[in-house]
């Protein structure tokens, strides 16, 4: 099975660079990396060729002009770009521990796709992360975030170290498991058949809408929670506008009441 990671970055080099030692230091390697750019400036591409000749990590760029917040738009110019069987989505501001693709690769199955989330940090956790914390896997620890600071004790579970316990709160947790979109996965093939993502919708609830019509594909959802495991960067969201998420929530409301599998505004290889 070869495996594509599709993060979604918007002019935060920084934050993708940790990202991406993140990647770098991963027990299994993705097949490629596919950065979804939503019009970020130079500063972005930089950092991205610093990281390909300073970890070797498969990167690839796909770039639009910044015309507002597009990122539903970038994230189907992504998957169509992927060579992998398997769509692993996050975000450049989400640090994976070092078992986090292969957690996903290993639960991957036919007619499912995997869902999680993350820890998240404060803005003063965020820029203490060093290279070297992710190398060694120090700020995955409790103990860490606990001497951090701001990280909440039902985020702290989120930090169990790799073993029975998290698969056990995966199967008790009471949080359904939804299409989040720094942190779930899916076959190609799926996301195709749905026609990707809505592209009429912005910022609020466009993952979860992708995720309903895989639900009304027939894919099931499976919660890996507590098992792939990603640090969440802070960062200011400015994009956000009122009327946004009124208009998501229309387009939400008529897929789940239609059972619409596929979108007529997604990939253009499905139109």
């Amino acid at each position: 099975m070869k495996t594509s990671v599709i993060l979604s970055t918007y002019n935060q080099p920084e934050w993708l660079t940790k990202t991406l030692w993140g990647y770098a230091h991963q027990e299994l390697r993705p097949d490629e990396i596919v950065i979804a750019d939503d019009g970020s400036a130079d500063a972005t591409a930089m950092a991205i060729e610093y990281a390909r000749g300073e970890t070797g990590l498969n990167l690839r760029h796909v770039w639009h002009e910044d015309l507002g917040f597009r990122k539903t738009s970038i994230l189907n110019r992504a998957i169509e770009a992927a060579t992998g069987d398997y769509l692993i989505f996050s975000d450049g501001d989400c640090i994976p521990r070092k078992d986090y693709v292969s957690v996903h690769a290993r639960h991957a199955a036919p007619g499912r796709f995997l869902s999680s989330g993350a820890v998240r940090l404060s803005m003063p956790g965020s820029r203490a992360v060093s290279e070297v914390d992710i190398a060694i896997g120090r700020c995955f620890e409790r103990a860490w975030a606990s001497r951090l600071g701001g990280v909440t004790w039902a985020q702290r579970l989120k930090m169990l170290r790799p073993g029975v316990l998290p698969a056990v709160l995966d199967r008790l947790t009471t949080t359904r498991p939804t299409w989040n979109g720094n942190n779930a996965s899916c076959w190609k093939a799926d996301a195709v058949r749905v026609g990707g993502f809505d592209e009429r919708m912005q910022y609020g609830g466009e993952d979860r809408e992708f995720g309903e019509r895989l639900v009304n594909l027939g894919i099931v959802p499976s919660q890996l929670r507590y098992r792939a495991v990603l640090l969440h960067l802070d960062h200011s969201r400015g994009y956000v506008e009122p009327d946004m998420a009124e208009r998501n929530r229309v387009i939400r409301a008529t897929t789940v009441a239609m059972k619409r599998v596929r979108t007529e505004h997604g990939l253009k290889a499905a139109a």
